[in-house]
């Protein structure tokens, strides 16, 4: 599959995004109650970073310098962003084991999720879940795709993924990233990649029917 550069949104086009979305983002971590917030931006401060970055993996992600334009409410509970055989096949290794430092829902929002033993050399994978501002992230994956990242536009989103060698043992490393109405999904995994696992994680987000917005 061949990458090809990703547009980004005009100016002009964000301020009518912002426009037509004005009311419809909730703050993150908002609990129900009366008198909820109708503002159309989410207070974001910058995500904890997922995993230590490395050439291969290209380096952290763009985070939001205010508030971003979303309509989509952040999780807050990491086994709960699972589809079912991701669930199995991680139902044995610790989910944020402290070893990894702080995890689960985050102060600013975001949501950081580590799956592995801290007494093994590899296997882990680790994603955290943010809002970011679509321009940068645009920029972003199109820096990707020049250190060989495959990045395509499935279910009303943007996705980059690229996979390579341990450089120190015999097993699989890689990343994959996915954009959706101003939230980033960053995974980073090694020796422990289930099957559907992203997939699963963006129909939590975003179940069926949920509105989609321009990627």
């Amino acid at each position: 599959m061949t990458s090809r550069a990703l547009p980004r949104l005009a100016p002009a086009a964000l301020l009518i995004a912002a426009a037509l979305l004005a009311g419809c983002a909730p703050e993150p971590g908002t609990a129900a109650g009366p008198a909820p917030d109708t503002s159309a931006s989410a207070e974001a401060p910058s995500p904890t970073p997922a995993m230590t970055v490395s050439a291969e993996a290209g380096g952290p992600p763009p985070t939001a310098s205010g508030s971003v334009v979303s309509t989509t409410v952040l999780p807050r509970d990491c086994a709960g962003i699972l589809g079912a055989p991701a669930r199995a096949a991680l139902a044995s290794v610790p989910l944020n084991d402290a070893a990894f430092g702080e995890s689960g829902s985050l102060p600013d929002g975001s949501l950081r999720c580590v799956w592995a033993d801290p007494a093994a050399d590899t296997a882990k994978i680790e994603t955290t879940i943010a809002y970011a501002e679509r321009n940068p992230v645009i920029d972003f994956f199109n820096e990707l795709t020049e250190i060989g990242f495959t990045c395509y536009e499935p279910a009303g989103g943007v996705r980059c993924e690229k996979t390579w060698q341990n450089a120190r043992y015999p097993v699989t490393d890689g990343r994959t990233l996915f954009f959706r109405d101003g939230v980033l999904i960053d995974t980073q995994f090694s020796h422990l990649a289930p099957e559907g696992y992203t997939t699963g994680i963006i129909a939590s987000v975003w179940p069926a029917g949920a509105a989609t917005p321009a990627p």
